[in-house]
């Protein structure tokens, strides 16, 4: 499987996702990080439940509809006025509306995505929400379009896993984030050996679970990078009925696949620094 083909795949879901967004529709698509109807969304146990009411109250609903997050970064990260940060992967915009809110009128917060659609609705959800200390830029999170040492925080919200290249994806993470700056993500994240099926499906690595990187490989990677205090915390641990959710319909056998998965796969917020000098 090629990485334009991953990433051809990927922008077709996420496409359809922004347009049934936009309409009033539930986001859904044929992924596990999407749900085929509005109740079956709000029950799903990668997606659900990581926005209270307080902080969505006022936010456009085509925002929450088209989440496909497996966390709440905005929550866990610290972020303080006047910052200036990069949601990797933005989206609906969800996470950026909420960052813009914490850094204030003095910082700016920047959604990077490379679908078109998802941008359209992203914008207006910002023109909606009245925020104008938002910038939506279209491109790839394998290449940043902006200047090194630019950004203090950078946040995403389970879309690392989706990278083909993610050592690419770090690398360009450490460009721009200023010396001090934080990576404060939540992604998908496996605890040891998965069935070499799950791997090999083109639509689970779409949903967020064939492309999650192992543990200590996501730590490896980091370092790499040149990322420093790197700390991974599991937010959610999937069980054997979880993965019997998220794998319906995409080609393993059930019966087969879900005891070897139980307790596998997690979503976790992962936090590291570049170092000041």
């Amino acid at each position: 499987m090629s990485d334009r083909h991953i990433k051809e795949m990927v922008k077709e879901e996420y496409r359809r996702a922004a347009r049934q967004a936009a309409s009033g529709a539930s986001s859904c698509c044929s992924s596990s990080c999407c749900a085929t109807e509005q109740s079956r969304r709000d029950q799903d146990p990668i997606t659900s439940g990581h926005y209270s009411a307080p902080e969505t109250a006022d936010l456009p609903a085509e925002a929450l509809a088209a989440s496909l997050g497996c966390g709440n970064p905005t929550a866990l990260a610290h972020l303080n006025p006047g910052e200036i940060v990069l949601d990797l992967g933005s989206g609906g915009g969800i996470d950026v509306l909420l960052s813009a809110k914490r850094v204030g009128p003095t910082g700016k917060v920047y959604g990077l995505d490379m679908t078109d659609e998802m941008l359209e609705l992203a914008r207006e959800n910002q023109r909606k929400a009245g925020l104008t200390n938002v910038e939506f830029l279209k491109g790839e999170i394998e290449e940043i379009p902006l200047p090194d040492n630019s950004v203090d925080v950078i946040i995403s919200n389970c879309v690392i896993n989706l990278a083909a290249d993610k050592d690419r994806v770090l690398a360009e993470a450490f460009r721009v984030l200023k010396p001090g700056g934080r990576l404060a993500i939540s992604d998908i994240v496996v605890r040891g050996p998965v069935p070499p099926e799950i791997r090999l499906s083109v639509e689970l690595w779409i949903g967020c679970v064939a492309g999650a990187l192992e543990e200590s490989e996501y730590r490896d990677k980091l370092a790499l990078a040149g990322f420093h205090d790197i700390d991974l915390v599991p937010t959610r641990i999937y069980r054997m009925h979880d993965a019997q959710e998220f794998l319906a319909g995409s080609g393993p056998n059930l019966d087969a696949v879900t005891p070897q998965v139980d307790g596998k796969f997690i979503s976790a917020f992962v936090r590291a620094r570049k170092p000041i000098s």
